[in-house]
């Protein structure tokens, strides 16, 4: 093996991949591409990973499969370009493409007909990449602004029949994007009324096309007109009429950059936590040193600029981010700034967890994993001290590490350039997730004052509601699905548009499952998936949120559901555990609920296992009690029929 010594990524990367070592050793990829500072040498970068064959990654050990992200392209203009930097972004937050890249101009007939390669790739994502010429190719010389309005809204009009028809055939998620338009067509028309005239209707156009989101939960629509109001130019006019790339690279790299974001919210990988230095970070200054009245976050020239940070921080709470602090201050100090100074925007109350103290701050960081109950791959930290940075990183690779510099006007644009908190919908539970979290110190104060586990849980006073799941659940199901990982049995990950389906479904039982205990309601927590498999039920998946593990929760669910399926007259229950590299703690979930082993020799069709799953079978003579520190509330009841038939 042969050592790399240079300490450039791009060089490191490519001399893996000259040696063979490359796909085996596919996990060092995010942390190298991290040390890329150039979109370009990005691009070389995606260049070299795209050279890979996903199944030899597989095979190799260096990804797994549920790593790996198929993604169709399809579009009206030339889009090759867009695989080497959507390569390198989806590795960067460590995917592994599967691309299928469609003919030039095929986007009606791949999103038309069901036995298109868009529709035979299955795949995960599907980008149809929309360019100004769309409109504009149909319109002859001498067109006016009202011609540009009629085309467009044609055209609105057939995407949208589009999308109906790939969201009714297909499960994948549809990608869409706003149009620029661009200063070469607005001034060939020569009159400013007619100019304005054509923005209008041109806006109206791209307003049609976001609201396709709101009316598709299955679609997302990314604004370019974001990107380029950020500088990124829409195409290089050479390209463009010599090869068509009515898009150019630089608007491409960045493109798949949000698509990147999206892809991350759809396999569950969206970031929950928020950990912030104070010192140079939250506010200007050093609290030690400079005393409460020496730092800054208003009034002053470099101050105001950590108030602006301070309020963008402030909007993703409300949004369900849980920050909390990780700085080597002491603790009162700290505490005084956050309750007392008038510069503060954010304040104690805002934190799930202040860990101001001298410990090393990758030790600070576990200790908030531990005491929310999060896995810290769901972490961001941010720090203005390289140092610090680069301890967190070597010792907790599995935290997103967000270095700032000395210049706090830019902190905000650092923060949110890779959208780390994205998620597909904003559900209830997301916007009072900080509330639940700060919830959690309570919880965990009452159990440091109990004298066990029993008497805390008893005085908790848990309460579970499980009903079946109605519309108004769908989103956060979903996102459960997405994003669950540590109870998460089978790890099926759903879209709204299949949660939906499977609730419909007379053949299928979904549910919610709700909490709330002593200090507050917890939301929907919870879901179990089952369907009709002969003459017994199958349970497709059980999850349940980190937040209330360890309260009985999960086997008051499967409890009520083992007594519906006896009430409803199947002979047993079956049940699937698939072992991730997350979920071994709930290995023996079925077991503790009396639920027998069936050897795979005994496997019938209806519950045939795939690599490495496990059936358990329970035959409903003994039934589960509810745990008695807890009350059920379950809508489960004896159909009036035998829904079976």
């Amino acid at each position: 093996m042969t050592t790399i010594v240079d300490d450039n990524p791009l060089t490191r990367l490519r001399a893996l991949h000259s040696e063979g070592r490359l796909a085996a050793e596919y996990g060092l990829v995010p942390r190298l591409l991290a040390g890329i500072t150039t979109p370009a040498d990005l691009v070389r970068a995606g260049q070299v990973l795209s050279r890979l064959d996903p199944d030899a990654v597989v095979e190799s050990g260096g990804a797994t499969e549920a790593d790996t992200l198929t993604v169709a392209i399809t579009g009206h203009g030339t889009l090759g370009t867009l695989v080497a930097p959507l390569t390198a972004e989806l590795a960067r937050h460590k995917l592994l493409l599967r691309p299928h890249v469609s003919e030039f101009d095929a986007y009606v007939r791949d999103l038309q007909d069901p036995q298109s390669e868009v529709y035979a790739s299955k795949a995960d994502l599907v980008l149809c990449v929309l360019d100004a010429q769309v409109v504009f190719d149909e319109l002859a010389p001498g067109w006016t602004a009202a011609d540009v309005a009629a085309t467009a809204t044609a055209k609105l009009a057939m995407v949208e029949s589009l999308v109906a028809r790939y969201t009714e055939l297909a499960g994948g998620r549809l990608v869409l994007n706003t149009v620029p338009l661009q200063r070469v067509f607005t001034h060939q028309l020569v009159d400013l009324r007619s100019r304005a005239q054509l923005g209008v209707a041109w806006r109206q156009f791209n307003i049609g096309l976001l609201k396709l989101a709101e009316q598709y939960p299955q679609v997302t629509v990314v604004d370019l007109e974001t990107l380029v109001a950020e500088g990124v130019a829409v195409n290089e006019p050479r390209m463009a009429v010599y090869a068509k790339a009515y898009l150019g690279d630089d608007l491409l790299h960045a493109y798949a950059r949000e698509v990147a974001h999206v892809a991350r919210a759809v396999r569950g990988k969206t970031k929950k936590v928020l950990v912030l230095d104070l010192d140079n970070t939250l506010w200007g200054g050093v609290l030690g040193d400079d005393g409460p009245d020496g730092i800054e976050a208003a009034t002053t020239f470099r101050g105001e600029a950590f108030g602006r940070f301070q309020k963008v921080v402030k909007q993703l709470a409300a949004q369900g981010v849980v920050l909390a602090v990780s700085s080597k201050n002491d603790l009162e100090p700290v505490l005084g700034v956050l309750r007392e100074h008038p510069d503060m925007v954010l304040r104690e109350s805002d934190f799930a967890r202040i860990n101001a103290n001298w410990d090393a701050k990758d030790v600070n960081i576990r200790d908030i994993a531990t005491v929310l109950n999060l896995g810290l791959d769901g972490f961001v930290f941010v720090d203005d001290s390289p140092f610090e940075c680069g301890l967190v990183a070597q010792g907790l690779p599995e935290v997103t590490v967000l270095p700032v510099d000395d210049e706090p006007a830019l902190h905000v644009e650092r923060l949110l350039a890779d959208g780390w908190f994205d998620t597909l919908e904003l559900t209830d539970e997301d916007r009072s997730r900080g509330q639940l979290y700060r919830a959690e110190n309570e919880r965990r104060a009452l159990l440091d004052g109990t004298g066990s586990l029993a008497e805390y849980l008893q005085q908790l006073d848990v309460r579970v509601t499980l009903t079946r799941v109605r519309e108004a659940d769908v989103a956060r199901v979903a996102q459960l699905t997405l994003r669950t990982n540590q109870f998460n049995l089978t790890t099926q990950r759903l879209d709204q548009a299949e949660v939906r389906r499977r609730a419909d479904d007379p053949q299928q039982l979904v549910l919610a499952v709700r909490a709330s205990d002593r200090f507050g309601d917890n939301g929907i927590v919870g879901a179990v998936f089952a369907h009709r498999a002969g003459d017994c039920l199958e349970i497709d998946n059980v999850l349940l949120s980190c937040r209330v593990f360890a309260r009985g929760i999960e086997h008051a669910a499967l409890g009520s559901v083992l007594a519906f399926a006896r009430d409803s007259g199947y002979a047993a229950v079956i049940g699937r555990y698939r072992p991730t590299k997350k979920n071994g703690k709930v290995r023996d979930f079925y077991p503790s609920l009396g639920f027998d082993e069936v050897a795979a020799g005994d496997r019938t069709d209806e519950v045939a296992a795939g690599d490495g799953d496990l059936t358990f079978r329970h035959a409903l003579r003994e039934l589960p009690a509810t745990p008695a520190h807890l009350t059920l509330d379950s809508e489960l009841e004896k159909p009036e029929h035998d829904h079976r038939n």
